[in-house]
């Protein structure tokens, strides 16, 4: 699928937000969702694009933790019933959820494994199903534009592994930096992504191509993605905000067109919340046989991402053992 490359700043009369100053005044981040309160979210809304930005920011490794997916999933509450007051009232209601990380180099390095590996030892079956349901339904709102009339979308600004690669999957729209780097690594460990990665790459691509992707355990750099369909706007390095809020900016009337389309194609391809949780079940029965080996390879990729992390370097490419 080719697709027309972004050129950055396309847009002669556009001004950078950060160049704004006295003279640009940027539109209030206003607080639309001030009676939430979130321990590893950071949200801006922006008035001018009816934009909701919400910045990932988990207190350890930058993985979905439970305290991450519960602030996900109040604030896609959230949106959800402010849509619906301000369609009751004839007001604008929010038009963009987008999905973005506060971590330098790192959009989302996907499950906690380290809460992975510390049920499967124990062999805690209902504790693996807890977690696993409370991915799904975060990832099942955004695949499905949270119900109401929005685009979801991903800024990748960094790396994008496992849990990581397939929430950006799930969102209409995706924006990569040239720089980020996509992966599913758990084939490493004797496991595979289990919340969404067949479901969407197969709808996205097809399944022959999606199993390749999921078993090679290969890590994709934004711009392969790019020539895939799979990244739909590629910024250069350190310009991927600035290119988004110049693409919604841009907009406008548009909006409405361009959201009937992902509707259309949830439509045409719909994505059952019973698919997503079957699939489950196989990654919980897949998951509770890994042997020590396993969990072991799981524990010092943790181990090497923490370091990788903590240097402020990008991930290698996956590699067998």
């Amino acid at each position: 699928m080719n697709l027309p490359k972004y050129t950055l700043i396309s847009n002669p009369w556009f001004v950078p937000p950060e160049n704004y100053g006295d003279a640009y005044p940027m539109p209030p981040a206003q607080t639309k969702f001030h009676n939430q309160r979130f321990s590893d979210l950071e949200v801006e809304f922006d008035a001018q694009t009816r934009a909701c930005w919400c910045y990932m920011k988990p207190a350890g490794r930058p993985s979905f933790t439970p305290g991450l997916l519960r602030d996900l999933d109040t604030l896609q509450q959230a949106i959800k019933k402010e849509s619906a007051e301000a369609r009751a009232n004839a007001d604008k209601p929010v038009q963009y959820f987008v999905l973005a990380s506060k971590i330098p180099g790192i959009f989302n390095l996907g499950g906690d494994l380290t809460l992975l590996a510390r049920h499967i030892r124990s062999q805690n079956r209902h504790g693996l199903m807890a977690y696993a349901r409370a991915c799904i339904e975060v990832l099942h709102a955004n695949a499905v534009g949270l119900d109401v009339p929005l685009m979801t979308v991903a800024l990748v600004q960094g790396d994008a592994l496992g849990g990581g690669f397939e929430s950006a999957l799930a969102c209409d729209f995706v924006v990569a930096e040239r720089h980020a780097k996509f992966g599913f690594p758990e084939i490493l460990f004797n496991l595979f992504p289990g919340m969404g990665a067949y479901s969407l790459l197969s709808r996205k691509l097809d399944a022959a191509r999606a199993e390749r992707m999921i078993l090679s355990g290969k890590v994709y750099d934004a711009e392969e993605l790019y020539e895939m369909g799979i990244v739909n706007l590629l910024a250069e390095s350190g310009q991927g905000e600035t290119a988004l809020r110049e693409y919604l900016s841009g907009r406008g009337r548009r909006f409405t067109s361009q959201c009937a389309v992902y509707e259309a194609r949830r439509k045409a391809q719909p994505l059952p919340f019973e698919e997503l949780r079957d699939i489950v079940e196989i990654w919980v029965d897949t998951a509770l046989q890994l042997q020590d080996i396993d969990l072991r390879k799981m524990e010092r990729l943790v181990a090497a991402q923490d370091k990788r992390r903590s240097a402020g370097g990008s991930l290698r490419p996956v590699t067998r053992e």
